[in-house]
């Protein structure tokens, strides 16, 4: 998760990405006293949701703005700079929650083994993140916008639920649940695609002036105005998968 964000257009207009990870909450069953990590815990609000609970919550993101709105957001929150892939700590966690983060880490073995040497034994985690098929519509504008540099300017892993399973499996997990589904979310505004393209793809966009990245997006939006605007309203063809997996004894 190593893409640079803007922490304040994060938290002002995407707030779905955490409201939508609330019923996952629901899935973790926090209890007081446990200790859970949050992995991508963006500017803090499911974090915090999990501290009500009288769980010991500690949230680790890899992007410095994102970590410092969450300590200002919640000063009595622990919150820790580092990355999915490579993260480790001394105590072991009850449980490792992540919501709509670990599609941006491209190595999901080391994420995974990360994962596993953090839980103690029968550690759980909950995760739900973007799966195979996830937001088709915008990779074949970016692809046909950006041409052959798109691919290797790609931030996002998308794995499918028998891949990611069988990772798991690999180090040491029981898949207890595990669902792709379809969550097709609407953006807010007039403006909503070109909000989401300015968040979330910067890794396609940012090298290039400013003149040729708003003509980009400019030339994305109309791409995706036939499927995706539909009745004054942008809808994103999000595709997600979750996971309950404990570790071994």
């Amino acid at each position: 998760m190593s893409a640079a964000w803007d922490a304040q257009r994060y938290q002002g207009r995407h707030s779905y990405v955490w409201q939508f990870g609330e019923s996952l909450i629901e899935l973790l069953q926090p209890r007081a006293g446990e200790r859970i990590l949050d992995i991508g815990c963006g500017t803090g609000q499911l974090t915090a949701e999990i501290a009500r609970s009288g769980a010991q919550v500690t949230g680790l993101d890899s992007s410095p703005d994102m970590i410092g709105q969450a300590r200002r957001n919640y000063p009595g929150i622990p919150f820790v700079l580092a990355d999915a892939a490579g993260f480790g700590f001394a105590e072991p966690f009850d449980a490792v929650f992540s919501n709509a983060a670990l599609h941006w880490v491209r190595d999901h073995n080391a994420a995974v083994g990360a994962i596993a040497r953090a839980l103690r034994p029968s550690g759980r985690l909950v995760a739900e993140f973007g799966g195979q098929g996830n937001i088709a519509s915008v990779l074949a504008a970016l692809r046909a916008t950006l041409g052959e540099t798109c691919d290797r300017r790609n931030p996002w892993n998308y794995p499918s639920d028998a891949e990611f399973n069988l990772l798991l499996e690999r180090h040491g997990f029981e898949v207890l649940q595990s669902n792709l589904f379809d969550r097709p979310t609407p953006l807010e505004g007039e403006n909503g695609m070109e909000d989401w393209l300015q968040m979330f793809c910067g890794s396609f966009l940012d090298d290039l002036s400013t003149d040729i990245r708003r003509g980009k997006i400019s030339e994305l939006v109309a791409r995706l105005g036939p499927t995706q605007y539909q009745a004054g309203v942008w809808t994103l063809d999000y595709r997600r998968l979750r996971v309950l997996a404990a570790k071994a004894r």
